[in-house]
C-alpha cells in the first residue's frame, strides 16, 4: 500500500477543521497508508525548514503560491505515477509565514491550487479533500464528476 504524508506547520485549532481532515483521512484508508505531521511553528522560516525537511519521506510537493498549478486529473495522474514507481509521497505545507526556500528547492514539485490565499488550517482539508479526490479518479470512481 503506497504511504502519503502531509507534513504541514502548526496545530488545526478548530474542531471542524480537524473532524474534516480525519473524514479525508478515514475514506483515504482504503487506497494508501495517510499520515499528517504536524510541525511546530518555528521561529522563524529557517527553523520550520529543518524540522519540515527532517520529516520529509520520497517524492515532495511543496504547496506554495508560485507552484505549478494541477487540474485535480492531473494531480491525480501524478500520484498514479508515482505509485506504480512504489514512491511514498510526502506534501507539505508551511506556516502562514509560507515555506522556506530550502524546502521549496528541496520539493520534487511546487504545487499552487491558486493564486488566492487560504487559511493554513483550511488548506490542509482542501489538500486532503483533493488528495482523496486523485484516488477515486484513479479507482475509476464517480465522486469526480
Amino acid at each position: 500500500m503506497q504511504k502519503v504524508n502531509v507534513v504541514c506547520v502548526g496545530k488545526i485549532k478548530e474542531s471542524f477543521y480537524r473532524e474534516a481532515v480525519a473524514e479525508y483521512a478515514k475514506r483515504l484508508s482504503r487506497f494508501v497508508s495517510f499520515t499528517v505531521r504536524e510541525i511546530p511553528e518555528g521561529k522563524n522560516l529557517e527553523d520550520e525548514a529543518a524540522d519540515i525537511l527532517r520529516a520529509v519521506k520520497g517524492y515532495v510537493i511543496a504547496l506554495c503560491v508560485e507552484g505549478k498549478k494541477f487540474s485535480s486529473e492531473a494531480l491525480a495522474a501524478e500520484l498514479k505515477k508515482q505509485y506504480d514507481r512504489g514512491s511514498e509521497v510526502t506534501f507539505v505545507i508551511g506556516s502562514s509565514c509560507g515555506l522556506s526556500q530550502k524546502v521549496k528547492d528541496a520539493a520534487d514539485v511546487r504545487l499552487s491550487f491558486s493564486d488566492m490565499t487560504f487559511p493554513h488550517q483550511l488548506m490542509r482539508v482542501i489538500l486532503c479533500e483533493q488528495i482523496y479526490r486523485a484516488y477515486m479518479i484513479n479507482s475509476g470512481s464517480e465522486y469526480h464528476k
